[in-house]
């Protein structure tokens, strides 16, 4: 039963079936899956995000790119390099990317 709903779950997620997501709740309360329930219950904390979620295109995935950049550029200079010397080095790195992906294009 447990394989059988988180497969619904992963086809809901993968086919961006958001509309779904209620019914799907519902019979998993209907259930004996005591995991499941709080799973559901988060799900049902903030439902109207998790169904745009489900069923919009749209993703942060480029802004979440950008800043695991700029936090491994941060690493990569703790300790030996002032705010000033940080942020040329993060502005050089973002115009390089904008230069490598219009040269990569262009082929």
């Amino acid at each position: 039963m447990w394989a059988s709903r988180a497969g619904e779950f992963a086809r809901i997620l993968t086919h961006r079936r958001g509309q779904d997501l209620d019914s799907w709740i519902e019979a998993v309360l209907a259930d004996d899956l005591p995991a499941l329930h709080r799973f559901v219950h988060g799900l049902r904390k903030d439902n109207d995000a998790v169904t745009a979620g489900l069923t919009l295109p749209h993703n942060n995935g480029p802004t979440e790119g950008v800043v695991n950049k700029i936090k491994l550029l941060k690493r990569q200079t703790y300790g030996r390099a002032s705010s000033p010397r940080l942020r040329k080095r993060i502005l050089l790195n973002s115009s390089s990317d904008r230069v490598r992906r219009s040269f990569s294009s262009n082929r």
